[in-house]
């Protein structure tokens, strides 16, 4: 078992909001959290507009593919944060829940995904500064 935080981000076809949630977190908290991400309807393929801002700002978020939801991967996470997929997100006693309220950039051109992916990174950093500040550790 390890014993850094981990994050399970939910959307319904775990295509653009929670892969690009996932690839923030990833990049800003390098391996002090454990990132996951899944959909109740997984797309075939994450939505290229999110692929391209998210390179825009140099986080490489290709090698991801839609998976889908399980209680397993539920379980398995501290903080579940779901993002718009409702009442189909299992619920498990003892976990951290959050909903993040954000656009959906499904059929959306660049100019309208840059807010949403702006947003998400403002909504991890907090998230971070939370479960995992830079300068938590052992302590001498």
């Amino acid at each position: 078992m390890s014993d850094k935080p981990s994050v399970l981000f939910v959307c319904v076809h775990n295509a653009g909001r929670s892969q690009m949630a996932a690839g923030w977190l990833a990049h800003l908290a390098g391996d002090r959290v454990e990132v996951r991400s899944a959909g109740s309807v997984p797309a075939d393929r994450i939505n290229p507009v999110a692929v391209e801002a998210m390179r825009e700002v140099g986080v490489d978020i290709t090698g991801e593919l839609p998976k889908v939801l399980t209680a397993d991967a539920v379980q398995a996470s501290d903080v579940v944060i779901t993002m718009g997929c409702g009442d189909a997100c299992p619920i498990f006693p003892g976990k951290r829940y959050e909903d993040w309220r954000l656009d959906d950039p499904a059929g959306q051109g660049i100019e309208a995904v840059r807010p949403i992916r702006d947003e998400i990174r403002t909504r991890v950093e907090k998230l971070i500064a939370e479960l995992a500040p830079a300068n938590a550790g052992p302590t001498a």
